[in-house]
């Protein structure tokens, strides 16, 4: 019986938003708050934030890498324009870069990193966040 009411509510509710692992993160990012996809298996970084046409203000997807080095990105099937930010094994920035829609360039940070943060483009400058700047809230591994 209850199973029978799944699409009827899926329906009243509309579209859901799958996300990368698992529950959303709360980060902090200077003064901003931001809620954060987190993609730390390989599969979920791979697939990162390709085909969506939209993302909603102060949201964006933290990526974890396995290894502390220099790590790349690029935009395959990815159409929004992006920033990411580049942290270290704190959470402390050392790179921001511009990534444009749909682009295959292969874009990577000058320092190494752990994690990254991919935001809407111009999300970094917009609230003045500056290298050296720490990324709160990054789940401890």
């Amino acid at each position: 019986m209850r199973t029978a009411l799944l699409p009827f509510l899926l329906a009243l509710i509309g579209p859901t938003v799958v996300h990368a692992d698992g529950p959303l993160l709360e980060l902090q990012v200077g003064d901003a708050s931001v809620e954060a996809e987190y993609a730390r298996s390989p599969d979920a970084r791979e697939r990162g934030l390709m085909t969506r046409t939209e993302m909603p203000a102060d949201h964006g997807m933290l990526f974890r890498f396995d290894d502390f080095r220099r790590h790349c990105l690029w935009m395959k099937n990815t159409p929004l324009p992006l920033s990411a930010a580049f942290m270290d094994e704190q959470g402390r920035i050392v790179d921001v870069i511009d990534l444009e829609p749909l682009d295959k360039t292969i874009r990577c940070s000058q320092e190494p990193a752990r994690y990254a943060l991919e935001m809407n483009q111009g999300w970094f400058e917009q609230h003045q966040i500056e290298l050296g700047e720490q990324v709160r809230g990054i789940p401890g591994e």
